[in-house]
């Protein structure tokens, strides 16, 4: 038996994430990544895929974000019927994420046929709600740290690796007739001490070693987030203001819920109104409460007076009209919205309607990348355009760094320490320029690793004849 690795996505980039192997007379992807960012990646969400989908048996994902999952329903739509293993928490927030996105491809086709800034006649989505659906029936949930068989010669387990609820690494143990191949690819690693979630697990041996790089080049400073948090916070009450905080509906969010009802509880700001107004986020919470066992709140959330996500400051806005109401509101509150970095979503109105008052306050939670209506606010910049209107900017604008759900190069490191037998061959995935090459060269010089950074397309031949 031969076993070869092509990378179809999540090479060279931070998106798209797509690691098919092949043992022969069975091949499976690991991961199915949407390409998000740069139009050159978005463009390649449309080619045609490099494989007949039929000789595809199965797909393992390690997490729910759409850089990992998103591609599914344009795969099945193109023929794929085979399982796709998840965690099971993984999988209810699949659910919700790839809904989500078939909305917003069919918006942004509708927009693109009204404004006909399209290339083509008659613009359509990459896929549709409907298409997001059709992927469910092929959803197989598996616990954590027990192993499955997804084929007669091929052995799967998750491992916790602390990035989102639900997120994994994966072993991947492949018998051939003489030996046993180990393959490791670490999905998304998240941060050691994150409060919620535990942290990425130790895997002990490897032959082949996929570890992902997004944050290879970066040290994260000792900071605690919500001493941050609370300052913030306390200065824009002390205005009467109100406090908007965009985050990401998944993870971000209930970190950020976590902190402010123990600021509150602590007295360490004032009691006042949350109002999370993300329909998303709030779909995403519950998920955090139905599966507790994937998350260290086991025994918070035992508790009902000490439930993070259920407390009387804390308000769950699902309806558009009770959304506009929240723009009429003055004095102190704290309005928690979608998207983090402010390119869409119902924050966009309370920025509009609050970013004009300097007793309100807004206050960034994760990075903001270059070119988003996000990281303009957070340069500073007077004025922001919001609905085609250019608003002066008189709120304060504040930036907290320690939130970040990705493994910082020590972090990283760290876990690469974790195999004891050194790996025959490790692939630097899921990173930019400095940030893989700063990796692959730290694993060379501090543990003896044997790194290639991967082209997209490339294939591997990782063993011969096991």
């Amino acid at each position: 038996m031969d076993i070869t690795a092509k990378f179809l996505g999540g090479a060279k980039s931070v998106t798209g994430s797509k690691y098919l192997i092949d043992i022969g007379e069975f091949e499976f992807l690991v991961d199915c990544g949407l390409f998000q960012g740069r139009r050159n990646l978005r463009e390649r969400n449309w080619d045609k895929f490099p494989m007949p989908l039929p000789e595809m048996e199965a797909i393992i994902l390690t997490h729910a974000h759409l850089d990992h999952i998103g591609y599914l329903p344009r795969l099945v739509k193109q023929g794929f019927s085979g399982p796709i293993y998840a965690t099971e928490s993984t999988i209810e927030l699949a659910k919700i994420l790839l809904l989500d996105s078939g909305k917003l491809q069919e918006e942004e086709a509708e927009f693109a046929r009204k404004k006909g800034y399209s290339r083509h006649k008659d613009p359509a989505p990459l896929y549709t709600r409907k298409d997001a659906e059709d992927v469910f029936p092929l959803f197989v949930g598996k616990p954590f740290n027990s192993s499955f068989e997804i084929d007669p010669k091929v052995q799967v387990t998750f491992y916790f690796s602390g990035h989102i609820l639900g997120a994994a690494s994966v072993k991947v143990k492949i018998q051939g007739e003489k030996q046993s191949k180990t393959l490791v690819f670490s999905g998304d690693l998240g941060r050691y001490k994150d409060p919620i979630l535990y942290p990425p697990t130790v895997i002990p041996k490897a032959d082949v070693v996929w570890i992902e790089s997004t944050y290879g080049d970066r040290i994260s400073q000792a900071v605690k987030p919500q001493k941050e948090l609370a300052e913030h916070v306390l200065s824009i009450f002390n205005r009467g203001g109100v406090v908007l905080i965009p985050a990401f509906s998944v993870g971000r969010t209930q970190l950020v819920l976590y902190y402010l009802y123990q600021l509150m509880r602590s007295g360490r700001i004032p009691e006042a109104p949350i109002f999370l107004d993300s329909p998303m986020a709030i779909n995403a919470t519950e998920v955090y409460e139905q599966f507790h066992q994937d998350h260290k709140l086991i025994a918070v959330l035992d508790e009902k007076d000490q439930h993070p996500f259920q407390h009387k400051n804390l308000h769950f806005i699902s309806r558009a009209q009770e959304s506009r109401k929240l723009n009429e509101y003055s004095g102190n509150a704290i309005i928690v919205s979608a998207s983090g970095m402010a390119t869409g979503g119902r924050v966009l109105h309370h920025l509009y309607h609050h970013l004009r008052s300097e007793k309100n306050g807004v206050i960034f939670v994760g990075y903001q990348a270059e070119g988003t209506r996000g990281r303009r606010l957070v340069d500073k910049e007077p004025y922001i355009n919001i609905f085609g209107q250019e608003l002066e900017v008189k709120a304060s604008i504040h930036q907290i760094q320690g939130l970040s759900a990705h493994a910082d190069q020590d972090e990283l490191l760290d876990w690469a320490e974790g195999f004891t037998d050194k790996p025959k061959l490790a692939f630097i995935v899921h990173g930019e320029g400095k940030g893989s090459e700063t990796l692959a060269e730290k694993l060379k010089t501090d543990l003896g690793w044997n790194t290639i950074i991967p082209n997209y397309l490339e294939s591997f031949m990782l063993f011969r004849n096991i």
